[in-house]
């Protein structure tokens, strides 16, 4: 081996190790559920909590026939939308977030599909997401009209290349007024690309983080509505669609 390739394999090798470095701080950098979050993912009388790479919610009662697979945010820790999930499983729904490689669904689209092929006495399935978790599941539910019934988006909308205008998927679209993210421009916008029966449900004094329970997010406004208000009603939206298809 000649100087010349063994300087270049060196510089390749340290860029790799570069490339690693900040592949690990830039995972660390996911924001941490709240303390409120985390007493969510304990079972009670009405759900039954199993936790791993998904955190799965199921009815205590009897095991559902619908379910609904959840999308986190970029860079939110998965655990913080439990409260959510756990109480739209209270209400009859198996209800499965799953963990992102790198706390970002654009790494994972798929992952849904794994979720489906382990329970195959669910007949109803609707998928959804916050943010870019929402983007990526409008993504699944184009790719896989024939198992998924309904898409619920939180603060979220699909790419210009995942349009689902013609679907006949059944939609809801939950946002906040004062989110600084998904704005209420960029949602406005979205209405194109979603079909024309979607339910568009905003909150007023809503904002981005609001959503899950991992405190402020960088260029998000201040919600002028408290989160539990927030939650409240995005979690009835989100029942009332899953209700529609179960």
């Amino acid at each position: 081996m000649n100087k010349k390739i063994r300087i270049i394999l060196s510089v390749l090798g340290i860029i790799l190790i570069l490339l690693g470095a900040g592949l690990m701080i830039w995972n660390k950098t996911t924001a941490e559920p709240m303390p409120e979050a985390l007493a969510f993912l304990e079972s009670d009388p009405d759900v039954t909590v199993e936790t791993g790479h998904w955190l799965i919610f199921t009815p205590a009662s009897e095991f559902p026939d619908t379910g609904f697979i959840f999308y986190p945010g970029a860079h939110v820790d998965y655990r913080a939308y439990a409260p959510a999930a756990h109480q739209i499983a209270a209400k009859g729904f198996l209800v499965i977030i799953v963990q992102m490689p790198l706390g970002l669904a654009v790494f994972d689209t798929d992952a849904a599909k794994d979720v489906q092929a382990a329970y195959p006495q669910i007949r109803h399935w609707a998928i959804g997401g916050h943010s870019l978790g929402g983007a990526m599941a409008a993504t699944y539910a184009k790719s896989h009209p024939e198992s998924i019934e309904g898409l619920v988006l939180w603060a979220a909308y699909p790419s210009a290349n995942d349009s689902l205008a013609d679907s006949e998927i059944r939609v809801v679209s939950v946002f906040g007024s004062e989110d600084g993210l998904a704005t209420g421009k960029k949602i406005e916008a979205s209405k194109q690309l979603l079909p024309p029966d979607t339910i568009w449900v905003k909150i007023e004094g809503g904002n981005h983080a609001q959503f899950g329970w991992y405190g402020d997010q960088s260029g998000d406004n201040v919600a002028t509505v408290s989160r539990e208000k927030q939650q409240e009603q995005t979690i009835s939206a989100t029942i009332k669609m899953l209700e529609q298809i179960k």
